[in-house]
């Protein structure tokens, strides 16, 4: 009944000249990272205080959430899930954590994983093997690599570093985009805790790196260092 009532909200909140703007923004176009893909056009702070109403549905009916065809409405799963981990004791949050990792073939654009992951699957595996994100990394699917490196911005914010780094340089040679901006997000991330860290990094790999990923990573740099870096003087 709450999935229900959930999703009868959601279709009587769209917007269809929005939903036509996130349709192209989010790449929904034959052959593009989101084909198919269907939006509503409702804005995330809806979205967010639509969690907040509705954080104490059951787990089954957000699955169920997750399941859905509309964007907006697997984002909505993805916060709720976010909010039920964060007051979940022990046992909660380990049937969120293999939830979430079990409905990855759901979590298929850049924003699902960017708001989500560190805070499920990164804050599941703080204290515990990181033998899942390698495998996430190696992983076929696009999203789930995603996934992988984004899980570590947790632990970042605990000053841990190697676990990024290590994951940075499985993914030095990915083809896409979306990780090489993942990638260099997260050790900009790095870089503002502990400079060395990636300063260290970059000067093994910043030649061989896509251009995005360095572009990406170096962003708050100083000029004169971000230029030594672009090229090649370092």
């Amino acid at each position: 009944m709450a999935a229900q009532e959930i999703h009868n909200i959601l279709l009587a909140s769209g917007n269809r000249e929005k939903a036509a703007v996130l349709q192209r923004f989010f790449k929904t176009g034959p052959g593009e990272y989101g084909e198919g893909d269907v939006f509503l056009g409702i804005q995330v702070p809806t979205l967010r205080k639509l969690s907040v109403q509705y954080q104490n549905i059951s787990l089954s009916d957000t699955g169920r959430l997750l399941k859905s065809s509309i964007h907006e409405q697997r984002l909505l799963a993805l916060l709720i899930l976010v909010r039920k981990y964060s007051t979940g004791n022990e046992s909660e949050k380990k049937k969120i954590y293999e939830l979430y990792l079990k409905s990855t073939q759901f979590i298929n654009s850049w924003d699902l994983v960017d708001v989500t992951a560190a805070h499920i699957v990164g804050a599941f595996l703080i204290d515990k093997s990181r033998k899942p994100l390698y495998r996430l990394a190696k992983s076929d699917v696009l999203w789930e690599r995603r996934i992988s490196i984004i899980s570590t911005f947790h632990f970042i914010k605990h000053n841990e570093f190697s676990e990024t780094l290590k994951i940075a340089g499985m993914l030095m040679s990915d083809e896409e985009d979306l990780i090489h901006k993942a990638v260099g997000w997260m050790l900009r991330e790095i870089g503002k805790r502990h400079l060395p860290a990636e300063e260290n990094f970059l000067r093994k790999y910043y030649r061989k790196m896509p251009r995005t990923m360095l572009r990406y990573s170096i962003e708050k740099f100083p000029e004169s260092k971000r230029q030594s870096f672009l090229k090649g003087r370092v």
